[in-house]
């Protein structure tokens, strides 16, 4: 029972998450003046239209923006780098013990590891900065919507 209750609550958290993200996304503007649904439309278009040229910010491109690009190109230099540095290393351990050869391909796959292990967090860093500036755009036009929709009379949430 108890454990039924949990997940109930981690999804009410989980949804709550959810619709505080899409109301973040785009406000929502309440007649506060008695205007029609038509002006209500004439006025969103206007404020969205007028928001878009002060802030330079496109909602729709923002939206399509896509993530950092993926894939074996990406990390490959640090990949490279990390085999390099890791030989050379290795190469002199190994000379040192005797054997160069078996320490540059030892400290090759090593530093190719610790290269992939850098690429890695370098693309989470990519994705974690180009999402704080979609988002910092979006709260941008946001208020500048927000502020002419309640130029026009309207209640914003």
């Amino acid at each position: 029972m108890n454990s039924f209750r949990s997940s109930r609550t981690c999804g009410c958290i989980v949804a709550l998450a959810c619709c505080q993200t899409i109301a973040e996304a785009q406000p929502v503007a309440y007649p506060a003046k008695g205007q029609s649904a038509q002006q209500q439309q004439q006025d969103q278009t206007a404020c969205a239209s007028w928001a878009k040229s002060n802030t330079g910010v496109d909602p729709a491109a923002v939206a399509a923006t896509p993530p950092p690009p993926t894939g074996p190109a990406v990390g490959g230099g640090e990949r490279v780098g990390g085999a390099a540095r890791g030989a050379a290393g290795g190469a002199v351990v190994g000379a040192i013990a005797g054997d160069a050869g078996k320490g540059a391909a030892v400290g090759a796959a090593a530093g190719t590891m610790a290269g992939g292990s850098r690429a890695r967090q370098n693309k989470r860093n990519a994705q974690a900065s180009a999402q704080a500036q979609s988002q910092s755009a979006m709260g941008t036009y946001n208020q500048a919507y927000s502020a002419c929709m309640s130029g026009r009379g309207y209640t914003m949430q």
